[in-house]
């Protein structure tokens, strides 16, 4: 009995696979403490409306991309395909929505996302040979979806929402 007493309880993590490398060649695991996940609830539950709500996902999903970098390489993907000069954790449009999928469920499984549902990723093609995809989010009273979409950001930015038909169209700029 005496024993347990000098148990400490470790803190309680959760545990996510990510990918990277472009197609989702590898993947790896990234954990969650609480102590990392208590400001990302609290932006999430400050949001008074569903479009505060789409902005505090815009952070949070930047400041898990930057905590899955201090466990993984993915610190150095930059935004796009072509500023990480194949650096070992560079990340095409495929990682990214997976991943930001990923995280999203994460936050919904804590019930911390009160005005989204989390959607399936989505993907786009223009030009024939353009493909492009992205996470998103459903907001549950205007019904309206969007395109949560990090693969524009240096990793640890906030990463872009935009409406679904903006995103279509290739415009980014339309959100947050």
């Amino acid at each position: 009995m005496a024993l347990c007493a000098w148990v400490v309880p470790a803190a309680r993590a959760d545990e996510v696979t990510i990918c990277y490398n472009y197609g989702c060649y590898v993947k790896a695991k990234v954990n969650f403490s609480e102590a990392q996940l208590a400001p990302l609830q609290k932006l999430l539950a400050d949001a008074a409306d569903a479009a505060a709500e789409r902005k505090a996902i815009s952070v949070v999903m930047g400041r898990m991309y930057a905590i899955a970098g201090e466990q993984t390489p993915v610190w150095r993907d930059k935004g796009g395909n072509f500023g990480d000069s194949g650096e070992d954790g560079q990340m095409d449009c495929i990682d990214h929505s997976a991943n930001t999928h990923t995280f999203l469920n994460l936050l919904d499984v804590h019930g911390w996302l009160k005005y989204h549902e989390v959607l399936e990723p989505v993907r786009r093609v223009r030009f024939l040979v353009a493909v492009h995809w992205a996470a998103r989010i459903g907001d549950k009273q205007a019904k309206r979806v969007y395109a949560v979409d990090s693969w524009y950001v240096d990793n640890g930015r906030p990463a872009i929402v935009v409406p679904i038909e903006a995103w279509h169209y290739g415009r980014i700029s339309d959100g947050v």
